[in-house]
């Protein structure tokens, strides 16, 4: 079993890597093993701390049991424990959840991503039990908390966690959703029993309350930005770290759009070309024209960053393939 004390640097949110035919409604098996096995085997052997699958933008909610089982088996196959890898679990029925538990059982994953039943909202107390009964079904998994009340209907106070840290298979928990102030009243509560991996966006202010690390979806693009800020903030660079953390933000703001912002972001991925995520799947398939330009520029821009910071690190010695 891990620890809150192995959860932390960069944890890369993994695509569900498709098949060239992933679009049509009739299709039945679209993971690509092929470029899952390429794709994660780079990330893993590039320098990833953590790897956590099946999120939204993992495509939990496009997956069909099968092919859910395919990405898990294959998944913890090429990590082989190199890394913690988390398999997301979240689902819109509890049983469901419980199902996909048992499947990341069967492989070598050191635990789940899980987050609360999403299609109507919880209460707190339900949330508690929920993953109280969980971890109680499951005494082996690690879980990691997939806390995101803006798609899940349920925030879960600094209060709930009272409970949570007596659930000792919780160590960490995937979160962007606090201020500075909450963030660290729950440092209180949870500080050495759960580690909490932070958007990248907010990784120098929160390494420094207490953030054991940072979850990125960017870095399936190119992950040396990503390594380039979390060996500064290790190192004590806060001043580059910043700068890092600036250059990874860019220019203006983007107005977030839930019908892209995921599905955009795997637009992007397969553009700058450092894996093969393979194509979209229903309904995400008419892809509006200033879709599109957005994520080229995204991505021009991104190439410039990875050549700024890559090669610091594609210099370094990496971890071995077949470790």
């Amino acid at each position: 079993m891990l620890t809150a004390g192995d959860i932390g640097g960069v944890m890369t949110m993994m695509p569900a890597f498709a098949k060239d035919d992933a679009a049509d409604l009739s299709a039945t098996d679209t993971v690509s093993v092929e470029r899952l096995r390429a794709g994660l085997d780079r990330m893993v052997c590039d320098g990833a701390n953590v790897i956590a699958t099946t999120g939204s933008f993992g495509e939990c909610h496009t997956l069909l049991p099968d092919e859910f089982r395919t990405l898990a088996h294959e998944s913890a196959q090429v990590v082989r424990r190199r890394v913690p890898l988390f398999v997301g679990v979240t689902s819109v029925n509890a049983r469901e959840t419980v199902a996909k538990m048992r499947v990341v059982s069967e492989t070598a994953a050191d635990g789940v991503l899980l987050g609360v039943p999403y299609y109507f909202p919880s209460t707190v107390d339900n949330a508690v039990r929920f993953f109280r009964e969980i971890a109680a079904l499951f005494p082996k998994l690690n879980i990691l908390i997939y806390h995101n009340p803006a798609l899940h209907h349920v925030t879960l106070p600094v209060e709930a966690f009272e409970a949570l840290v007596k659930i000792p298979q919780i160590v960490g928990m995937k979160d962007s959703h606090r201020d500075t102030m909450t963030f660290m009243k729950l440092q209180q509560v949870i500080a050495g029993k759960i580690s909490v991996m932070c958007n990248q966006l907010q990784y120098v202010p929160f390494a420094q309350l207490g953030a054991a690390g940072f979850w990125s979806i960017d870095a399936w693009m190119g992950p040396w930005p990503q390594f380039a800020l979390r060996d500064a903030v290790k190192r004590g660079d806060i001043a580059a770290a910043q700068a890092i953390m600036l250059d990874i933000a860019g220019p203006g703001t983007r107005k977030t759009n839930l019908s892209w912002r995921e599905t955009g972001a795997k637009l992007a991925i397969a553009m700058a070309g450092y894996v093969e995520p393979g194509p979209l799947r229903p309904p995400f398939l008419d892809i509006p024209a200033d879709v599109l330009d957005a994520q080229r520029k995204r991505v021009a821009r991104w190439q410039q960053l990875c050549a700024k910071y890559a090669p610091a690190y594609q210099a370094a010695p990496k971890r071995a393939a077949n470790a």
